[in-house]
């Protein structure tokens, strides 16, 4: 009887690794408020969404948000957009670092923005475009983010056009460039509920790019 009453609690300490593991992979409830921020902004920009919504979305209590960020709505909104900059900078850096032929890679690029708006329905554009439009003069703090998130994006195309031998001056003013088209270009995408606006921009600017690795060879 001894040895059966001791089964059990066995089994229940290899159980337990597996449940934190579990507990472990499941998002923080800090982590959950940010991206359900993001992906509201990104939706309904800054004036349509409200820190109630925010709570709701998130699965997490009022007390929550404001333990997490006392700042309120704006220091929520600004670490949503570093949270929006990094998850581009990441396809950036997917997409760039697809293929060592610079045209591809761009290609590529714009390839991967259409299959993620279309997936999304065409409602998920730029992370912080909307927030930046609504706020510009009035939010020191979210300008701030937003101007961070920008000079990331750029460094990363920069980076892969040194790689590709364009000389930096060039280098930086294409990937300013590049930055500018593909908001214009998502944008348009998302109006017209397609993928060609991004596609096609993507093939114009894989030209670009390619004449001016060549000029450099």
């Amino acid at each position: 009887m001894r040895v059966a009453a001791k089964a059990p609690a066995k089994a229940t300490a290899k159980a337990a690794p597996k449940d934190g593991a579990q507990a472990e992979a499941k998002p923080g409830t800090r982590e959950r408020i940010v991206r359900a921020t993001s992906r509201l902004l990104q939706r309904q920009g800054y004036e349509g969404t409200g820190i109630k919504q925010i709570s709701r979305e998130a699965e997490a209590t009022l007390g929550s948000v404001y333990h997490f960020f006392p700042g309120g709505k704006q220091e929520l909104a600004a670490e949503a957009i570093r949270h929006g900059d990094e998850e581009f900078a990441v396809m950036l850096h997917a997409g760039l670092g697809s293929s060592p032929d610079l045209g591809e890679a761009m290609t590529a690029c714009t390839r991967l923005l259409a299959t993620e708006l279309r997936a999304s329905d065409w409602q998920d554009g730029c992370p912080i475009t909307s927030t930046a439009l609504e706020t510009i003069g009035r939010v020191p703090v979210i300008e701030e983010a937003v101007a961070e998130a920008f000079a990331h994006w750029r460094a990363v195309v920069t980076e892969r056009l040194l790689a590709a031998g364009i000389g930096e001056r060039d280098a930086r003013e294409l990937a300013g460039t590049v930055i500018s088209t593909l908001e214009g270009a998502e944008l348009a995408a998302q109006v017209a509920r397609s993928e060609e606006p991004l596609l096609v921009t993507g093939k114009h600017l894989a030209r670009l790019l390619t004449a001016y690795a060549d000029d450099r060879a």
